[in-house]
């Protein structure tokens, strides 16, 4: 996944109201819209490097939108509405190798009245739903973490797709890791525990679960490498 721009390098002053965060650009400070409604946890520190992608639209209130935060020597994507862009780049052009060669793939396919997942795949006449989860989180060096939060909405999509493989589907779901040099993934138990225990009944039932990671720069963002995941 390329970037449409070339991104332009500021420095995190602070985020606000979830969705406002104000970049200083050389002398000049600038309020950037922040496409991600999460905690951010570990990336909000004053000084950080950043990356913005402008936009020329006149009916956008905000100029700048962030793209990238750079915390602990590590760039992360945080824009969430990137993370299934970068998951279709990569079930097209085989990325995934356990969700490689599909006949068919479908972006955002309703499974019921309350719940829709982000992908539908079809490969030899299998029908596969896959979920993507964005990953920002890491505590130390080398481990991702999810989720950076409570998260009702995750625990209600392990469950579903639990439904969905009583109904005949086969199920995945993606850790897509949008941060560098990491090397392994892991449920933040500690941060919420009850989505861990719904993923270990999850995987008990037979939902496949998969992290990988992203390579990142200013151009472009493209997932890159399977990491392992630690369930201790």
């Amino acid at each position: 996944m390329e970037f449409t721009k070339s991104l332009i390098k500021g420095k995190l002053i602070k985020r606000y109201k979830r969705f406002f965060t104000d970049i200083k650009l050389g002398k000049e400070i600038v309020t950037a819209h922040c496409p991600n409604t999460g905690s951010m946890k570990g990336l909000l520190d004053k000084g950080n490097e950043v990356f913005l992608i402008s936009n020329n639209n006149p009916k956008r209130k905000l100029k700048y939108s962030l793209e990238i935060i750079k915390s602990r020597k590590n760039l992360v994507g945080i824009n969430t509405h990137m993370a299934n862009k970068i998951a279709h780049h990569g079930l097209k052009n085989n990325l995934i190798k356990e969700l490689s060669n599909n006949d068919i793939i479908k972006p955002e396919v309703f499974f019921n009245k309350e719940t829709r997942f982000d992908f539908l795949l079809q490969k030899n006449k299998q029908k596969i739903f896959v979920e993507v989860k964005n990953v920002t989180l890491f505590r130390n060096n080398d481990i991702a973490e999810f989720p950076d939060a409570v998260t009702s909405r995750g625990s209600k999509h392990l469950l579903t797709l639990i439904d969905a493989i009583n109904k005949g589907y086969k199920t995945y779901l993606l850790f897509l890791v949008q941060i560098q040099n990491m090397k392994y993934f892991k449920i933040a138990k500690d941060i919420d525990e009850e989505y861990y225990n719904n993923y270990r009944i999850a995987k008990k039932a037979g939902v496949n679960f998969l992290a990988y990671r992203c390579a990142i720069n200013s151009k472009k963002i493209y997932i890159d490498k399977k990491l392992k995941i630690k369930d201790d």
